[in-house]
C-alpha cells in the first residue's frame, strides 16, 4: 500500500522545508533538560515495601498492558527471581534478603527512573521522548522511527521494543502516568494502590527532604544514601533501603548527567547539517502516510464486507 510519485515529492518538500526550518534548533537539549525544582517525583521505602505486587496490577490496569486477572498478581514466589520490565510490564517488584541468611527481606520496585536529564531523550533525533516540565519523560509514538538509540542510552536500561508487533511497534516504558498526574492531578497508579505506604509521590525537592528525616531518625533502617538523588544527575525516583541496591538492579553510576556528554557528539555531527535530520523527518513522513492509507483501506474493505 505504497505512495504514488506525487504524494512523495509533496512529502519530501514538506520535510525539507520544515526541517530546514528548524535545523538550528535540531539540539536535543530542550527534550533533555531537567525541569525547575526537579517536579514531581517518587520515593521509594524498600525497607517497608512487602512485595504484595499491587503496584504491578494497578499499573497494568492503568496502561491496558497484558491485561491479566488480578490473582496472577498474587503470586509473591515470582519475586524472589529477579525480573526486569519489558514492553508488557512497565514496573516489576523484586524481593531481596537483607543479608546472607536472613528471612525479613526487602522489596525493590523497578521502572523507568524519569530522570532530570534524561539520556533517552538526549539521544532521540526526532524527539519523540521529552521530559516535561513537571517531571515525566514521556514518548511521542507518532514521532519513533523506530532507530533504538533510547535502548542504548538509557543507564537503567529501562526502554523495551515491541519486536512481537511487525508492523507498527512502539518503544515502550512507564509513562509516570501522565495523564493522571498533569490532567487529572492525582498520583500514579501505583503509588495510590500501595498499601504499606513504600511508595510517596509529591514534589521531588520535598521528598529528598522527607527522606533524610527518615534516614537520621533511624539509622540503623537504612543505608546511608538515597539513590536517585544525585545519580545521573537526579532521577525522579528516589530509593531509600537498607543494603545496597546494586543487585537489585539499580547500577552505581556517576553524578555527571549522561547528556552532558552525548549531545556534544550530536553537536559536532548534526551542527548545520541538515541532510540526515531532513531523512528521518521524511521517513516519518512516508510512514505516517503509508498507514493511514493503509487503514482507509482497511475501513473500506470492512465497509464492502458489510454492504
Amino acid at each position: 500500500m505504497g505512495i504514488n510519485r506525487r504524494s512523495f515529492l509533496k512529502l519530501a518538500g514538506t520535510a525539507a522545508a520544515t526541517l530546514a526550518v528548524d535545523a538550528a534548533d535540531a539540539s536535543p537539549g530542550p527534550a533533555s533538560s531537567a525541569p525547575s525544582g526537579g517536579g514531581y517525583g517518587v520515593l521509594v521505602d524498600a525497607s517497608v515495601c512487602i512485595s504484595c505486587r499491587k503496584c504491578e496490577w494497578a499499573c497494568n490496569r492503568q496502561q491496558h498492558l497484558t491485561q491479566k486477572p488480578q490473582a496472577a498478581f498474587e503470586d509473591r514466589a515470582v519475586c524472589l527471581t529477579p525480573r526486569r520490565p519489558d514492553d508488557a510490564a512497565f514496573t516489576v517488584v523484586n524481593r531481596f534478603p537483607d543479608a546472607p541468611g536472613s528471612d525479613k527481606g526487602y522489596g525493590v520496585k523497578i521502572q523507568c527512573m524519569h530522570c532530570l536529564q534524561p539520556a533517552c531523550a538526549s539521544a532521540c533525533l526526532v524527539g519523540a521522548l521529552r521530559k516535561h516540565p513537571q517531571g515525566p519523560v514521556y514518548y511521542d509514538e507518532w514521532k519513533c522511527i523506530g532507530c533504538r538509540y533510547c535502548m542504548v542510552a538509557c543507564p537503567f536500561e529501562i526502554p523495551a521494543y515491541e519486536y512481537a508487533r511487525a508492523l507498527e511497534p512502539r518503544v515502550r516504558k512507564c509513562t509516570f502516568c501522565l495523564e493522571r498526574v498533569i490532567d487529572e492531578g492525582k498520583p500514579p497508579a501505583c503509588v495510590e494502590i500501595c498499601p504499606n505506604e513504600a511508595l510517596t509521590f509529591g514534589q521531588r525537592e520535598n521528598l529528598i527532604d522527607a527522606a533524610y528525616i527518615r534516614m537520621k531518625t533511624a539509622p540503623e533502617r537504612y543505608l546511608q544514601h538515597l539513590y536517585g538523588e544525585h545519580e545521573v544527575g537526579g532521577t525522579a525516583w528516589l530509593y531509600l533501603a537498607p543494603a545496597d541496591l546494586t543487585p537489585a538492579g539499580l547500577p552505581a553510576l556517576s553524578e555527571k548527567p549522561i547528556p552532558q556528554s552525548t549531545e556534544k557528539i550530536q553537536h559536532a555531527i548534526f551542527k548545520g547539517f541538515v541532510p540526515p535530520i531532513a531523512l528521518y523527518g521524511l521517513l516519518g513522513l512516508v510512514m505516517y502516510n503509508t498507514h493511514r492509507e493503509r487503514r482507509s483501506a482497511d475501513a473500506a474493505a470492512e465497509r464492502e464486507k458489510d454492504a
